[in-house]
């Protein structure tokens, strides 16, 4: 068990490192991070990094740490951030009509599909809008402050 800790925290040492690495103006690693992040906190499975290599592109991002930024949601996170997107969307818009959120299930997820994809993603557009914007910021900060090491 020692051992599998130390080699997992060597991998992540590793991994941390090749990210701060990377190329570019600290503003350019940070917007492209910020981007990553955005696009993870959208449901579209397996679109995810080419929307965030789009969206840096956009804003001149690095496109390497945006297709890490969008690790945001995986296996483990999916179930609580579209959960908390959906909640986020469907407080700003109001309960699903004629439903309560314990009733949406399989048998009935296809009846009120628009309802929920609407709420989804209107959560998932505001709660990735302020992840982007915090964790650029705090990105762009600490890229500032410590420059690549390459």
């Amino acid at each position: 068990m020692q051992r599998l800790l130390q080699t997992n925290r060597e991998r992540l040492r590793r991994g941390l490192k090749w990210l701060w690495a990377q190329e570019g103006t600290p503003g350019q690693r940070a917007r492209g991070l910020a981007a990553g992040v955005f696009c993870g906190c959208f449901p579209f499975f397996g679109l995810q990094i080419v929307l965030s290599i789009g969206v840096a592109s956009l804003a001149r991002g690095n496109h390497l740490l945006a297709a890490a930024g969008t690790l945001v949601s995986n296996p483990i996170t999916y179930v609580p951030l579209y959960w908390f997107n959906f909640v986020v969307g469907n407080r700003l818009l109001g309960p699903l009509a004629g439903a309560d959120l314990d009733d949406v299930n399989r048998s009935n997820l296809w009846d009120q599909g628009w309802d929920v994809l609407q709420r989804l993603l209107l959560g998932s557009t505001l709660v990735g809008t302020l992840m982007a914007l915090l964790l650029g910021l705090l990105a762009y900060l600490l890229f500032q402050r410590r420059p690549s090491v390459s």
